[in-house]
């Protein structure tokens, strides 16, 4: 046996495991955390399938067609996957045609804790001069560096924290209500405000759930059941409203199609791209952990993966107009997915993975 033959062996080994464990629907983080390099894995897969196919094509083991064709049918699998968050996809949020409405802009940042690069913040803020600007990962330091957006934002909600899950909420418009929330961990916040925008409140949930990884988090649960309580909330709340923040989860994870079921909100990526905001620092380790999620009420002027501010995260920006309520392209839960997004809440509540 060659050694190009051994690499390939091997190499298609190890991708057979990252791509089969997502699909392991248990909390421990080795299951979850393959969730997230989708775009890596195709391109991977796509590389040994090549190599079998140019060196090994016209091998007569069954073993070697075995794998070629489990490569090729992982390769439709990740396809099938990814091309929703393409230009080849579908769009779940159509743009706004009405050019005489006052857009609704945002930036959401997570600036990581220990960056000290507070300038290159406040020059991008300036910048794009946001209505509602969302910095998560803020503790005291931050808090005290941003200080002067209290000048441009008068209405703010501010919950710094040294455990990297301080939230900063500066606005604009004023906050006619507004709740902060530990809603799975005592430690780990999440707010709700309502503001007024075209004549109508918007209500916005932030939040930044753990992400599940073995220094943070050993399972998915916690950060699961907060997303899915919040998208419970939303979908209670059938007004218009939005989700946004760092998720600590990607867009195209059954976790995040199974908050989509269960909220009716829309992803403004689909059709449209995968605005990867994570790793800002390593290129070759990139996928969308930032998001925003709508209601049926709005229309996308434009959304955008901001310049790097030296944090971990790119800060990403959508600019929004509230029109009619379009629920033409929404998600719908079945019994099934009810019934999981109760049991994942409860594990999240209870402390017991699932």
């Amino acid at each position: 046996m060659t050694t190009l033959k051994i690499i390939l062996y091997c190499f298609s080994f190890l991708l057979s495991l990252v791509v089969l464990l997502p699909l392991i629907k248990k909390d421990f983080w080795i299951f979850r955390v393959f969730d997230y390099p989708r775009l890596q894995k195709f391109v991977l897969v796509s590389i040994a399938l090549a190599g079998w196919l140019v060196y090994y094509r016209d091998s007569t083991l069954l073993i070697d067609w075995g794998i070629i064709i489990f490569l090729g049918v992982t390769l439709i699998h990740l396809a099938y996957v990814i091309v929703p968050f393409t230009f080849l996809g579908k769009t779940m949020v159509d743009r706004a045609e009405d050019s005489s409405k006052t857009p609704l802009n945002f930036l959401v940042s997570n600036v990581y804790q220990y960056n000290n690069s507070f300038a290159k913040l406040l020059t991008l803020v300036k910048e794009r001069n946001p209505d509602i600007l969302f910095l998560v990962e803020t503790d005291y330091k931050w808090r005290d560096a941003v200080i002067t957006l209290r000048e441009t934002y008068p209405h703010y909600i501010e919950i710094p924290q040294d455990n990297t899950y301080g939230l900063l909420f500066y606005s604009k418009l004023p906050i006619e209500r507004q709740e902060i929330n530990f809603l799975i961990d005592k430690e780990i916040p999440s707010i709700i405000a309502d503001i007024k925008h075209d004549n109508q409140t918007v209500r916005i949930y932030g939040l930044h759930p753990t992400p599940p990884v073995p220094k943070e988090n050993k399972f998915s649960t916690d950060r699961d059941a907060e997303i899915l309580m919040v998208g419970k909330m939303a979908k209670e709340y059938n007004k218009p409203c939005l989700v946004m923040g760092d998720m600590n989860d990607v867009a195209w994870s059954y976790t995040t199609r199974l908050f989509l079921k269960t909220s009716e909100l829309l992803d403004p990526r689909r059709g449209r791209g995968m605005y990867s905001t994570f790793n800002a620092k390593k290129i070759l380790f990139r996928w969308p952990l930032d998001h925003y999620f709508l209601s049926s009420h709005f229309r996308l002027v434009k959304m955008n993966v901001e310049k790097s501010i030296d944090s971990d995260h790119f800060p990403i920006s959508i600019s929004l107009v509230i029109a009619s309520k379009d629920d033409s392209d929404k998600m719908t839960a079945d019994a099934d997915d009810k019934e999981l997004a109760d049991e994942k809440i409860e594990a999240g509540k209870n402390g017991t993975p699932l």
